[in-house]
Parts: C-alpha cells; sequence; structure tokens
C-alpha cells in the first residue's frame, strides 16, 4: 500500500482517469457499432451519416491518448472503404 500522500494521490490519480478513459473507449465502440450495422443493413446514407457522428468522437478518442492515432485512421478508412462500397453493390 501506499505510504507517502504523493503516492496515495497518484492511485486516486490514476482511478479517475482509468474510468474515464474506459467510458472514452466504450463510447467510441459504441459510434462505431452503430455504423457498422447500418453498413450490414445496406442504407448508405444511414451508414454515412452515422460516419460522420463516429467520426469527431474516434478522433477525440486519438487525440487523448486512449487510442493510437494509426489505430483510428486504420479503422476510419476501412469504414469509409465499406461505405463507398455500398454505392457500387
Amino acid at each position: 500500500m501506499a505510504n507517502t500522500a504523493s503516492a496515495r494521490k497518484r492511485i486516486r490519480q490514476n482511478e479517475k482517469r482509468r474510468v474515464r478513459n474506459v467510458a472514452r473507449v466504450s463510447r467510441m465502440r459504441t459510434f462505431v457499432k452503430k455504423v457498422e450495422s447500418a453498413i450490414l443493413s445496406g442504407d448508405k446514407t444511414a451508414a454515412a451519416e452515422a460516419f460522420r457522428a463516429a467520426q469527431p468522437e474516434m478522433q477525440r478518442a486519438a487525440g487523448k491518448g486512449v487510442v493510437a492515432k494509426n489505430t483510428i485512421s486504420r479503422k476510419l478508412s476501412r469504414l469509409s472503404a465499406r461505405i463507398k462500397a455500398l454505392a457500387t453493390a
């Protein structure tokens, strides 16, 4: 167990940040699931709208350091490609 006041404070800060980061990741995943379900339904307009809502949330998660920037770039690129493919199919 932490003995110093600074170590106890660090434990409190870490727990607050952990809870906040878990919430951010969960929120991002929810937005991504909405996009994926719209893609699976085949509705391009709904998928594009969900993608526009998800994009800033995903970028925010990357900006806060919760997930890596390249990971978000890759996921956005793949979602965008899947939405574009709906038009030709």
